[in-house]
């Protein structure tokens, strides 16, 4: 497709877009099945609802517009989705895993603020208020799921911080409980090589 005017770009982005989403549809809740933590579990689970929504206000997006709405392979949506089963197929502790998960998640996100935020100038450019409208509540949508991300992000970093302060507490307590008998060791060496020389030395003696 030949573009050549605002409103033709304007489409093209839409169809991009719309590709993207549908993606998402299928692909949430796999991230949520994956998901450690019940409270990124229910954040993912939360956005796919979000999602759904969506592609339904893309769709009046381009009623409004009076085009069919189809779509257009979004590569990049498609790049960033295998990046994150790569992830998914990575053996990672908790939680590792879904701070992992998470930073894919958040590629997503940005992808997609980007992309809303471009095709809604543009839409409030042609003076098509209520598309422009449609773009800009999902644009809000993405940027409050990101910051709900960055957040449950938070909580699972400050998870991993506590568990290694445990692991290291731990590993001071066996190395404390280990210097006595190593000392009782060096104790027990040193009295012997102490004895020995005396022995030593007596044997010399009566030599003499």
């Amino acid at each position: 497709m030949k573009i050549a005017t605002l409103e033709e770009l304007l489409v093209d982005n839409l169809r991009d877009l719309y590709d993207a989403e549908k993606q998402l549809v299928k692909t949430l809740p796999k991230l949520a099945k994956n998901a450690s933590s019940d409270e990124l579990r229910e954040a993912i689970t939360e956005h796919l609802e979000q999602t759904k929504n969506h592609v339904t206000r893309l769709e009046q997006a381009f009623e409004e517009l009076g085009e069919n709405a189809k779509s257009k392979p979004c590569k990049g949506m498609r790049g960033l989705l295998e990046e994150g089963n790569e992830i998914m197929n990575e053996d990672a502790e908790d939680p590792f895993g879904d701070l992992a998960m998470i930073a894919a998640a958040q590629k997503v996100e940005h992808y997609e603020i980007s992309a809303y935020g471009t095709s809604r100038t543009i839409a409030s450019q042609l003076g098509q208020e209520k598309v422009a409208s449609l773009l800009e509540e999902t644009e809000e949508e993405e940027k409050a799921a990101d910051a709900k991300l960055t957040e449950v992000a938070g909580d699972l970093m400050s998870q991993a911080g506590e568990g290694q302060e445990e692991e290291s507490d731990q590993e001071s307590m066996d190395d404390e409980e280990a210097q006595p008998a190593t000392r009782k060791r060096a104790a027990s060496q040193s009295g012997s090589g102490q004895r020995g020389s005396e022995a030593s030395t007596a044997r010399r003696g009566g030599s003499r």
